[in-house]
Order: structure tokens, then sequence, then C-alpha cells
């Protein structure tokens, strides 16, 4: 909020930087892979029907919210590429923090971060494609490859640095999650800038699709997932991972192949998804809290 503000006070200062987007979101997908282990995969493995019921939702819901919710505000072609992108993006690493906050499964939250962040390559530039290619030209192709740069290679050599010298680099480890909350929120500080003018215009119902959307992920990823499984503890993983998005890969994407004002739901999700996770998080870990202590 605080860079957000100050982007806003002097936009040049954050303008010029416009080119470290997909610099800083590796660096971002780097430090994710720093985190995972050849073990984690097994996870998927074990739970097989939880892992398809995380990624069904996301890709399933966000998407189409987006889409719902922009055309119920009648947001504009560009922003309503932004919110899609947003929802077709896979689950944001911030959400494996939130989901320990709130008494989850983290285990589960990792690994659906990690599977849905496999399967973003080929479904986000789809899913993009499929709701938004009538209003704005979705370079499927460009985007498939950009995806497959920004995140699985810095993921991948991640987890290859982690596997062969995450012993040695054992110090350095809480350092990763620092530099990737830097490079976020240097990311959004940019964007903020750029779609200054946007703001004044659209700021409001920008904020207020981006607010809709992350309720109806929130939501629907509790209660269906409570329908499906039957397990609170399961119910509020699937909430977090399906409410909180990826959105500084929408960014990086929207920046590269639509606008800059197509970045500006992404921004503003970033932002708010982390406020809304955040409290989330609190309410359900005093909640748990009172029910260990009724037992």
């Amino acid at each position: 909020l605080m860079f957000s503000a100050l982007a806003l006070w002097r936009p040049d200062w954050f303008i010029g930087a416009k080119p470290a987007i997909v610099p800083l979101l590796g660096i971002v997908m780097f430090g994710m892979g720093m985190t995972l282990t050849w073990q984690r995969f097994a996870e998927v493995v074990r739970q097989p029907r939880r892992i398809a019921l995380g990624v069904a939702l996301q890709f399933l819901i966000m998407p189409f919210a987006a889409w719902a919710i922009a055309l119920m505000l009648g947001l504009p072609p560009a922003l309503m590429a932004g919110l899609v992108l947003v929802g077709a993006s896979p689950g944001g690493t911030a959400s494996n923090v939130v989901c320990f906050l709130a008494r989850g499964d983290l285990a589960l939250s990792i690994t659906l971060t990690l599977v849905s962040t496999l399967f973003a390559i080929i479904a986000t530039p789809a899913l993009t494609w499929l709701y938004v290619g009538q209003q704005v030209p979705v370079p499927v192709v460009d985007m498939l490859i950009s995806i497959f740069k920004i995140v699985l290679l810095p993921v991948g050599l991640g987890l290859l640095v982690n596997s062969v010298a995450g012993r040695r680099l054992a110090p350095l480890q809480p350092l990763f999650p620092l530099l990737s909350v830097i490079a976020i929120v240097f990311i959004i500080a940019i964007v903020v800038a750029l779609n200054r003018a946007n703001l004044a215009q659209a700021g409001m119902l920008v904020a207020l699709a981006v607010m809709l959307h992350n309720a109806t992920g929130l939501a629907a990823g509790y209660w269906l997932g409570l329908l499906a499984t039957g397990d609170r503890r399961t119910a509020r993983t699937l909430a977090i991972e399906v409410g909180m998005q990826n959105s500084g890969l929408a960014v990086a994407l929207a920046v590269n192949y639509f606008s800059a004002a197509a970045a500006l739901p992404g921004a503003l999700f970033s932002i708010w998804h982390n406020l809304s996770g955040s409290m989330l998080a609190a309410y359900w870990s005093r909640s748990s809290r009172d029910e260990m202590e009724g037992l």
C-alpha cells in the first residue's frame, strides 16, 4: 500500500522500470523453486483426488467468475482481459503462508500451488483466449512460451539448486521469501505508476471487480471443497488456493501482450488478496483454536 501510494505520488520513479517486471517475476518463481524438493512431487501421488479437485476448482471457477464479473460491471475490453488473466493464473505463493496461518493443510497447499503452476503453462493462455479472444487478440502460442520462460525455467532452476546445494544454502533460505515480497511490491508499484490516469477514471470499478472476484474464489473454494470432502481443514485450504492467485504472472503477461491498463486488475488483486487472505486466516486461526479448546 505504501509503495502504491508512492507510485501515485511520483510515477516517474517507477515508470522507467517497466522492462524489469518479467525479470522480477522470475526472481519470485526461482524463490518458489528453492522451497521445493523432489519429495514434494510424491504428495501428488498420495492424494490425487484432492489435488484434482483443487486444480479443477482453480481453473473452472476463477476464469469464469472473472469474465462474468467483468461483463456484469461493463468493464472495457482491456480491463476484462486483465481480470480474466488473473482468473486464469495459477495459485499464488502467498497462499502457502496464508494457509499456514489459517491452520490449513500446508502440504496440500504447497502441492496445489506447484501443480496449478505447471498446468498454467497451457491452461492460462488457453482459458484467456476462450473468454476474451472475441474482444481482444490473444497470442496463445507467444503467451505459452513466455509462461514457460517466466515460470517453469526459474522454478526448475530453483528446484535443481535446492536439490544439489540445499544444505549448504540452508542459512540463506529465509532470504528467498523476503526477496519475493520485495519483487512483488516493486512490480505492483510499477503497474500503479503506469496506470495513474486509468486509476483516476476506473479505479473504484476495477477495485470492486477485484474484490468480487477474490470473494467468489474464497467462497466457492470453501463451500464446494467442504461439500466434496466433508473436511473443514481441506475446505479452508482449497478456499485459499482458489481465491489467491499468482497475480504477478497476470501482470507480466498483461504488460507484455495487452496493455498497461490490462495489468491494473492484477496489481490491485495483488494488494487485495493478501489483505483478505490475512483477515480470513486470522479468523480461521481463532476458530481452530476455539474448537481445540472446546475438545
